[in-house]
């Protein structure tokens, strides 16, 4: 049994939650977003908490437990509180900007890099080198951020590139030279 199912999801103030068959709709001050659950997963309202359980018993029901508890909860959570991923430009030259929502980066290649955010993403750069991605789908959220980090990576020998905030790349020596 998934311990991470068991748990019921609260309900903040300012979110409502619609249930219509196997579909889950949050609807908060950041948005609507909704999930809809395998039908193996049951879902109910009670006193101010979301409470999914298990119609059968098989392997699949186990493995699609956590999943659909945590799929509902970020979906509450989004619309409430929403989610953010930064990311950190490195490198002599590189920098971003915005132009009305898009995003325009210099990152070396002969021509800008423009990031055209999707709906319900909003993009803010602060200082020319730090981005932030925000939105109530954490998904959407990380697949925005993998796609700017995807247009310069950061590089192992000198580490110049786009970086989440906080991470560590590992660097490689150059080469040893002749003695």
């Amino acid at each position: 049994m998934s311990r991470i199912g068991k748990k019921p999801i609260e309900i903040p103030s300012g979110v409502e939650i619609t249930i219509d068959g196997n579909t889950v709709t949050a609807k908060g001050p950041l948005g609507t977003e909704t999930v809809t659950v395998r039908p193996e997963i049951a879902v109910k309202v009670e006193d101010n908490h979301i409470i999914l359980s298990k119609v059968g018993t098989t392997r699949e029901t186990d493995a699609l437990y956590g999943l659909s508890r945590t799929l509902v909860a970020n979906a509450v959570h989004g619309v409430k509180e929403g989610f953010e991923k930064k990311l950190e430009i490195q490198g002599v030259g590189y920098r971003a900007n915005m132009e009305g929502k898009n995003l325009n980066l210099a990152l070396g290649y002969s021509h800008p890099v423009i990031v055209e955010p999707p709906a319900g993403i909003t993009i803010t750069v602060e200082a020319n080198t730090k981005i932030s991605v925000k939105g109530s789908n954490k998904q959407t959220v990380g697949d925005v951020a993998a796609f700017i980090r995807s247009k310069r990576p950061p590089e192992v020998y000198k580490g110049k590139g786009i970086r989440y905030e906080g991470e560590y790349i590992r660097r490689k020596a150059g080469k040893a030279g002749k003695k």
